[in-house]
């Protein structure tokens, strides 16, 4: 069991129970799933950036990346339906926790002049998403080797009714708000 999931059960859920007066332990919230959304915009003139992507985020999700597609051509943008645009990867169980330990715990601690994460970006349900500009704060990214600095959005589904009770569990898990 990973670490994270123990501390929850032992730990957060107990509080959890307390501050919103739940009388049943299914009814606390819990996490459900971690999608990670790496788009690609520069993959239409060159298509082996997305092959750099999908390695990259093997290496810090530690699960394959499905590689995304456009849905309708933009001549505008010069995109064509069918042409790969980006990768995208989710996370359940043990491998969301872990993921989410080392975002809490390592990746966000490498951000320069980091004073925490917005505390309002919740859809009103209670999941919660974050963008990261560069993808090189995960330690899994040897910086030489990198053709290209890349950011990804990371979406932390939960089961959670309210922005309260969602923005409560990430708390007691160990995410740092700035309000």
């Amino acid at each position: 069991m990973a670490q994270l999931r123990q501390y929850y059960e032992e730990q957060v859920v107990p509080k959890l129970m307390e501050t919103f007066h739940y009388k049943n332990r299914m009814q606390v919230p819990r996490l459900e799933k971690i999608v990670l959304n790496m788009g690609l915009g520069e993959a239409i003139q060159n298509v082996k950036i997305i092959d750099s992507a999908v390695a990259e985020m093997m290496a810090i999700a530690g699960q394959r990346p499905v590689v995304t597609r456009a849905r309708k051509s933009i001549a505008a943008f010069k995109l064509r339906e069918g042409v790969p645009i980006g990768c995208m990867v989710t996370l359940r169980r043990d491998r969301m926790f872990d993921f989410f330990g080392k975002l809490v715990n390592v990746a966000l601690a490498r951000v320069r002049d980091f004073k925490g994460v917005s505390g309002k970006a919740f859809d009103g349900r209670g999941n919660y998403s974050l963008g990261i500009r560069e993808h090189i704060i995960f330690p899994e990214i040897d910086y030489d080797k990198i053709d290209q600095i890349k950011g990804m959005n990371i979406a932390v589904v939960t089961t959670a009714r309210t922005n309260d009770e969602g923005k409560e569990l990430l708390k007691l898990l160990g995410m740092p708000f700035k309000n």
